[in-house]
């Protein structure tokens, strides 16, 4: 039955004076990945030494200085594959590999056995000391259980011994922390630190995991500010974060656990983990990023990391993923794609110095994005977008008048079809509807002489000679064919500029007209001004004057 009874509030750490709400992320975290442990026993098929071998290249190519590389007293797999990166030097010299392991001896042994020869590692050891987890699943003490904790401790002080030219750092996570009374988790860490003695100099990590996240962001903070602020040798130590998403705010949580006063997050790439997932790196490293802090890993090439990990874990990486996804700088609504194209355009005018383009809160071209993914045209698509589309693919700039007509047409298009119209149609489209001339209305040839201002004109249309005059070309034009078909003809708009092509084309020309009370749109380009404006009141003629009841004179 779905009955909200059967859970109660999460009993919230009391914290009256809490300092991280004023608090700032400035810099980057201590980032260490655990995608090869962590994602990868999430997987439905975990990784193949090969794919492996890709997951790490990536991650040292990104800038990660700290890698989790498996739980190798778990699996020959693990194993094997520690050693495969020990043996073939594939690990960078600035770069430090960290290995999981359980409080038990033999698992510490084994884990030992797997480092050996390495230049730095880091022996990550962990045991469950929360609530649930002690009396339901243990049945032990919290004195029992703070022993199998500082034993553990014990075992990887005295085998780090045994390996004295590999620079070592410890690392202990009371595994389900915020399950953990806080009190009490202060009490097994200290416990942890004293036997490791960070005073001598042995490097200490003390992590703190939402192996189940169970409260909202703020609380966990709450959390981490409490821990920081009773641990006995808080500044002789690195304190990490490993949050989990089971209520979908473990970026949130790792961003505030930060301000809360931690040095080093752990996390996945995209997400990948146990139940709805681990924290994102990606997602957290760029939000840093779009706040002009530098985030110390290299996110440029967001397609190249996308094509690794989707190869790698066997899974897709969502179109609405936050940074990343494939429809992420896409814009499918016309109120947004006309903000896009005025911002961007204003951006270009005025050199602005900082990013600060509508509904796009970075330059999608620093991760290697390309602007014709932006906007996207469907039926809710408007008239700036699909303007911006012609604009951004064929370099063919149109007056706003020409917006609306041409909106309504790709619109139907998209309404008739069901689906995304693509440029490829909104080209054809507009070719149909603006661009393409009956022979019969091909402007041939023109003749002009200028006495004081009119303008006397020989017009030769397709097999017609026509004559006229008129202030300007274009009404020496409307007033020979007025006389020639006895009609009216009003220009309601007209617009025309240079082009830059590869073409013979250098003059591009707009224009609506009202012939006997009806109107018509066209758009040509030719090789000057005059040769476009005629001919496109020759193309939107022609196309309504099938109908009109008129008669040649």
């Amino acid at each position: 039955m779905f009955d909200h009874r059967k859970y109660r509030r999460f009993e919230t750490v009391r914290l009256t004076d809490r300092t991280w709400p004023d608090k700032e992320i400035n810099t980057a975290p201590d980032w260490c990945s655990v995608d090869l442990r962590d994602g990868n026993q999430a997987l439905i098929n975990p990784m193949s030494v090969e794919q492996k071998t890709r997951m790490f290249q990536l991650l040292v190519k990104m800038g990660f200085k700290e890698i989790e590389v498996g739980f190798p007293s778990a699996s020959k797999p693990d194993f094997d594959f520690v050693r495969k990166l020990i043996t073939e030097n594939m690990v960078p010299e600035d770069v430090t590999i960290q290995v999981l392991t359980q409080a038990r001896e033999e698992l510490i042994k084994r884990t030992y056995e797997a480092l050996e020869g390495v230049h730095r590692a880091n022996v990550h050891v962990y045991n469950s000391t929360s609530v649930v987890q002690r009396e339901q699943v243990f049945n032990m003490s919290k004195d029992q259980i703070k022993g199998i904790a500082v034993q553990g401790a014990k075992w990887v002080r005295e085998y780090a011994e045994v390996y004295p030219a590999t620079d070592w750092e410890f690392q202990y996570s009371p595994e389900s922390f915020t399950g953990t009374e806080m009190d009490y988790a202060v009490e097994v860490c200290d416990a942890i630190i004293a036997e490791w003695k960070p005073e001598n100099g042995q490097k200490v990590v003390i992590n703190l995991p939402a192996t189940v996240e169970m409260s909202s962001p703020n609380v966990f903070a709450d959390q981490v500010e409490y821990f920081c602020r009773n641990l006995k040798q808080r500044d002789l130590v690195r304190i990490s974060l490993h949050t989990h998403n089971d209520r979908g705010c473990a970026v949130a949580a790792a961003e505030l656990g930060v301000m809360a006063g931690a040095d080093r997050v752990e996390g996945t790439l995209m997400g990948n983990g146990e139940r709805t997932g681990n924290m994102d790196i990606i997602t957290m490293g760029m939000n840093l990023y779009s706040q002009g802090v530098d985030p110390e890993l290299d996110f440029s090439d967001i397609t190249e990391i996308i094509e690794v990990v989707e190869y790698c874990n066997e899974l897709p990486v969502s179109a609405r993923h936050p940074w990343a996804g494939e429809l992420v700088y896409t814009a499918f609504s016309g109120s947004h794609q006309d903000a896009i194209r005025k911002s961007v355009n204003y951006h270009t005018e005025t050199n602005q110095i900082h990013w600060d383009v509508a509904y796009l809160p970075i330059d999608p071209r620093d991760i290697n994005r390309e602007y014709e993914a932006v906007v996207r045209i469907n039926s809710q698509s408007g008239k700036g977008g699909v303007a911006l589309v012609l604009e951004r693919d064929y370099g063919i700039e149109l007056p706003k008048w020409m917006h609306v007509p041409l909106s309504k047409i790709v619109q139907s298009e998209a309404e008739n079809q069901g689906i995304e119209v693509s440029p490829e149609a909104i080209k054809s489209l507009y070719d149909q509807h603006f661009v393409a001339v009956d022979e019969q209305w091909q402007l041939n040839n023109y003749d002009l002489h200028t006495e004081g201002k009119q303008v006397e004109a020989q017009f030769q249309i397709g097999e017609t000679e026509f004559s006229g005059s008129g202030v300007g070309v274009l009404e020496a034009l409307c007033n020979a064919l007025a006389s020639q078909y006895r009609c009216s003809i009003d220009v309601m708009h007209f617009d025309e500029h240079a082009v830059e092509s590869t073409t013979d084309a250098n003059a591009l020309a707009a224009i609506i007209i009202e012939v006997d009370g009806l109107e018509s749109y066209a758009v040509a380009t030719r090789e000057d001004t005059s040769a476009a404006a005629l001919q496109a009141m020759l193309t939107a003629f022609g196309k309504i004057s099938n109908q009109l009841q008129v008669s040649v004179a």
